[in-house]
């Protein structure tokens, strides 16, 4: 079930500058640095050669999801951390014997953007929410922050739960950090848990420096988006305040 935002958010316009000069774009599509890639991204959204879905990645701050989207898009894992400077790309894959676009799309996870980040949510398709297995704290945030936003915003919209960074789950320094605060990593039954709690389509979990279940994360995805849960008795339109 794809998400529609208000008609009068398709025509809050703004100037990009680009090395060409510049470019009207509407406004929901600003929440993260747009490039030539990611305009060709929105042309091919509007005009999709094949069958299209948008997938859009929500989660707290530095938990990995930049490092998600470039490991996969690229099959290079990022050398720096550098908040949300992914290069939006569509990817085509082969679902059967038919080719498939995904459009990926980032968010800033952090506070400061939390009034303008669900202007990136209009006509999404489904959602990865992802937290750090190595973050109790961001686990959390799954249900008490980002679900109740998408499903605020986007509800009826498939959500899956996607745990990063599962190489540092048995490290033993961050099990010492965390066993210092009485914590420990997240397990993989905790996620399943939550998944079943919130009604998540599935729980996944990977690891963008190992490609550990990475592909799997998207695989997923599109099945999500192709065949999304038979919708209850209430409206889908993607609210936007």
């Amino acid at each position: 079930m794809r998400c529609f935002a208000p008609l009068c958010l398709l025509y809050l316009y703004t100037e990009i500058v680009l090395r060409q000069g510049t470019l009207s774009m509407p406004a929901h599509l600003l929440c993260m640095p747009v490039t030539l890639s990611a305009i060709r991204t929105i042309i091919l959204e509007a005009n999709p050669v094949y069958p299209f879905s948008r997938c859009v990645v929500v989660g707290d701050g530095a938990v990995g999801k930049t490092c998600l989207l470039i490991s996969y898009t690229t099959n290079k894992f990022p050398s720096e951390y550098v908040p949300t400077v992914f290069d939006n790309y569509a990817v085509t894959v082969m679902i059967g014997d038919e080719p498939y676009t995904l459009g990926l799309f980032d968010t800033a996870g952090q506070e400061d953007y939390d009034r303008l980040r669900p202007l990136s949510y209009p006509q999404t398709d489904v959602f990865l929410v992802c937290f750090s297995v190595t973050s109790p704290a961001s686990f959390e945030n799954v249900r008490e922050k980002w679900f109740p936003e998408v499903r605020h915003h986007c509800p009826g919209v498939p959500c899956l739960i996607v745990g990063t960074q599962v190489d540092l789950r048995d490290d033993p320094s961050v099990r010492e950090k965390l066993s210092k605060q009485k914590m420990q990593p997240v397990r993989r039954e905790d996620g399943e848990r939550m998944a079943k709690d919130l009604g998540a389509v599935k729980y996944v979990e990977c690891s963008a420096l190992t490609q550990y279940k990475l592909k799997d994360v998207f695989d997923e995805a599109i099945v999500a988006a192709l065949e999304p849960p038979a919708p209850k008795k209430k409206s889908h339109k993607c609210l936007v305040l």
